[in-house]
């Protein structure tokens, strides 16, 4: 829709609409206004960097922001210092937001000589209330502050901001609402994400997601498929489909549907080459969704399935809702299926409570796994969820011990994975220059293995026969087949 939408003809004296996404178009009409003026006294444009920091979802809300600060005139920059910064953060993890202080440290300085700099502060750090209580004590020359919520309402915050010249802060607690036909800014011209649900309901024990994306909501399918057909019709031919988790898709529709049969109506889409998703959550994988993958000529097969942990008894201390048993049930399902599968997982290391045996449990599992990579995570304590409030932490020695040993292994088996290519054919989707090699390009099999190749910028989004000479442990050489 809002490729329709001309600015120029948005009347600024008019009442200010109620409806969104029209009113953040009103508000940015009167911001691309004020950006021309800015223009003419500096006798340039007007520049901005979106800093990303968290997942893939996080990395799709600042594509959406970047969309917006387009519009309004401003043009992105590399350079260190700039009109406009933005930061949207993550909170997983406590060095997440050690790493946002770290750059505001570092901002307030450059803002001190650069007064003009208008900074805003978004996303899942924002949500937590001793955070924002921090950065408005501490960090008074932020500019915006907001949430997860109301990320579409950017637009009229910062509005508010140039004209009162007053910190704006704005975190919402929660929200049912989901504003469609938002500006997008891709990164990539021949892949992007798409959201299909916000939020989680399953509340495991040392996440805090839940608290800060807050209760799930699913977008309609057809506004899906609509921003689909229209990322295709622009050149897109690789999507992610985005959720805390995929597999509980639609449950919350007036007119609930599944995740797979959401997937059967995406592959019909032409022109769309490769369909991912992420991520799933074991406890809602269905016989289903496996079924629709297998026959899919378009889903990638790669599968990420969190295993956390390995231990059954640590398991239902997390919240989790399956077993070791049932988890190895799901693989050996995968497997199965489709026999080349590639998966992968994440794994935590050091969870309160956690015995040895347990974690030989989780070494266990991924011996038995086969997974092709891992990502794996030492506990980290985040206040406001039950884990953080246990006192049985683990020792920073056994954690490290641990952590160690759960990557050798890892490393070993992915490097085994790896191997079984070697040799073979097979389309990688390339997807920028090799920043490391001169004349070399990278892609990416579907099975999400990287290969770096010969070649030159005239490759970047297109899918080519690439054979694969040589494997690394953890990607391949190769060279297009001619």
């Amino acid at each position: 829709m809002f490729q329709n939408i001309d600015l120029d003809t948005i009347d600024l004296l008019a009442p200010i609409p109620e409806g969104e996404p029209l009113r953040q178009y009103y508000y940015i009409a009167h911001l691309r206004k004020w950006v021309a003026e800015r223009e003419a006294e500096l006798g340039r444009k007007l520049t901005y960097q979106c800093r990303t920091f968290g997942c893939q979802m996080n990395a799709k809300d600042s594509e959406k922001f970047a969309g917006m600060l387009e519009l309004m005139g401003f043009v992105a920059s590399e350079e260190k210092i700039v009109d406009f910064v933005l930061y949207n953060t993550c909170t997983v993890r406590e060095n997440a937001n050690m790493k946002v202080y770290g750059h505001l440290g570092v901002l307030k300085t450059e803002k001190k000589k650069h007064p003009g700099m208008m900074i805003a502060i978004c996303g899942c750090m924002m949500q937590e209330p001793d955070e924002v209580a921090k950065l408005k004590k501490t960090y008074r020359f932020l500019d915006i502050i907001f949430g997860t919520h109301n990320i579409f309402k950017f637009p009229e915050l910062m509005y508010q901001r140039v004209q009162t010249g007053k910190m704006v802060v704005d975190v919402w607690n929660g929200t049912d609402m989901i504003v469609e036909d938002l500006p997008s800014e891709r990164k990539f011209s021949f892949k992007c994400g798409i959201n299909i649900a916000y939020g989680c309901n399953n509340f495991c024990s040392y996440c805090i997601v839940p608290y800060v994306r807050g209760r799930e909501r699913s977008r309609k399918p057809e506004d899906i498929i609509r921003e689909i057909k229209d990322v295709v019709a622009d050149g897109v031919v690789e999507i992610m489909l985005l959720g805390q988790n995929v597999n509980s898709y639609g449950k919350t529709l007036e007119n609930p549907i599944s995740f797979a049969d959401l997937l059967r109506e995406v592959e019909k889409i032409e022109g769309l080459e490769r369909i991912r998703f992420m991520t799933s959550h074991p406890k809602d994988l269905s016989d289903e969704l496996i079924e629709v993958m297998a026959q899919s000529k378009k889903i990638c097969r790669h599968f990420h399935l969190p295993l956390q942990s390995g231990s059954t008894r640590v398991l239902q201390d997390m919240n989790r809702r399956y077993t070791k048993e049932r988890y190895l049930e799901l693989v050996e399902k995968l497997r199965m299926a489709m026999p080349d599968i590639a998966l992968t997982t994440d794994i935590i290391v050091g969870y309160p409570g956690e015995t040895e045996e347990d974690f030989l449990d989780t070494m266990d599992v991924v011996d038995k796994a086969d997974y092709d990579s891992a990502y794996t995570f030492i506990y980290s304590r985040r206040t406001g969820t039950p884990a953080a409030a246990r006192e049985d932490q683990i020792p920073e020695d056994v954690v490290k011990d641990r952590f160690d040993r759960l990557l050798a292994l890892v490393g070993e088996k992915s490097r085994e994975r790896t191997d079984r290519f070697e040799g073979k054919t097979l389309p990688v989707l390339v997807e920028e220059k090799n920043s490391q090699l001169e004349g070399y390009v990278t892609g990416r099999l579907e099975y999400n293995t990287v290969v770096h190749l010969p070649g030159d910028e005239s490759l970047i989004g297109k899918i080519v026969n690439v054979k694969l000479e040589e494997a690394r442990g953890f990607y391949y050489m190769g060279k297009v087949e001619e």
